[in-house]
């Protein structure tokens, strides 16, 4: 079953990357936290059918345990939820090909973490692997910057920083999540959650990822109700005739309409479920198969697909790149 999970995820993972692609437009100004939204709903969803059907909720206290977990496992779940949620505004103005492979060199960063605050030892292979990242990461930051594929010169200088930022802020966050983690799921003698097994814990600290990210979406479908955000208008507020046209729909015409961030968030949700299996059957192998299989199905996806075409230097950049992601989870096995 190992295969199984592990194939499922990676495949779910790379569509759900085309599918946040195609559904954060450009001019749509909430497309990120729309996206953020319908993912929580799911994410919510799944999480009241595993908390029900693998008894996390038994006991006692088994309600009053998990309120108090949610609590204790928040700086994991803003690390990752935020993580996503500058993804989903990056990708409204940079390419897949290149947003996704610069997301997953998160992997970098935890060992840097790692040495720095647990004071653990990289062997020097890990730190060419790192260099070699880097090395990448910057030459695509170079390309992405400068001749026919300047930025600046598409979005104005102060959007492109934004734009090509996100990324990284992904990596950044997605990696303190990773590290944050060590300290709730990796020893249930001495993990900061509570009422959990060896059986348990990943179940309940995915469980309490996925309320909060529930929650999260409560805040925003708020958020827009006090700004008057339609969640379902994709129209250009440029565009009057387009404005006329989506008054004109019924309900389910205006779901349709966010039919790419739905699908988004479906396929982000069948990920996570077969995830947290993949994990529980095999740690090593899902990190080097989920690692790079995710961004090589986005990169081929994205040209098949979404037509993205780069450069030969960008993905000269981003093989360098993949090729690292690869060797770090390698060198985790």
């Amino acid at each position: 079953m190992l295969w199984f999970f592990l194939i499922f995820s990676t495949l779910a993972w790379g569509i759900a990357e085309i599918y946040y692609k195609k559904g954060n437009i450009a001019h749509e100004k909430y497309a990120h936290l729309k996206t953020t939204c319908f993912v929580g709903i799911f994410m919510g969803i799944y999480a009241l059918v595993i908390l029900l059907s693998q008894g996390l909720l038994s006991g006692p206290d088994g309600f009053k345990n998990f309120l108090i977990n949610i609590v204790r496992y928040l700086p994991v779940s803003a690390c990752y939820i935020i993580s996503m949620t500058c993804s989903y505004f990056g990708v409204r103005f940079i390419e897949e090909s290149i947003s996704d492979p610069i997301e997953n060199t998160s992997g970098a960063v935890v060992p840097i973490l790692c040495a720095i605050f647990l004071h653990q030892t990289m062997s020097a292979w890990t730190i060419v692997v790192v260099v070699i990242i880097v090395i990448g990461i910057l030459g695509v930051g170079f390309v992405e910057n400068t001749g026919k594929t300047d930025l600046k010169k598409k979005l104005g200088k102060k959007l492109a920083i934004w734009a090509f930022a996100m990324p990284f802020c992904y990596a950044l966050l997605d990696a303190c999540g990773t590290f944050l983690d060590i300290f709730y799921v990796d020893d249930a003698s001495s993990t900061f959650l509570v009422g959990v097994t060896e059986d348990t814990i990943e179940h309940m600290a995915n469980c309490c990822y996925e309320f909060t990210f529930f929650f999260i979406s409560i805040g925003i479908l708020i958020f827009f109700k006090i700004k008057g955000v339609k969640l379902f208008s994709v129209a250009d507020p440029t565009n009057e005739e387009a404005i006329a046209h989506e008054a004109t729909l019924t309900w389910y015409q205006k779901v349709y309409l966010q039919k790419d961030k739905l699908l988004a968030a479906l396929f982000e949700t069948m990920g996570q479920a077969t995830y947290i299996f993949a994990l529980s059957e095999g740690e090593g192998i899902a990190a080097v198969i989920l690692g790079a299989g995710t961004v090589i199905i986005s990169v081929i996806l994205s040209r098949v697909i979404l037509k993205e075409k780069l450069s030969w230097k960008q993905y000269i950049f981003i093989f360098i790149i993949l090729g690292g992601i690869i060797a770090l989870s390698l060198l985790g096995l």
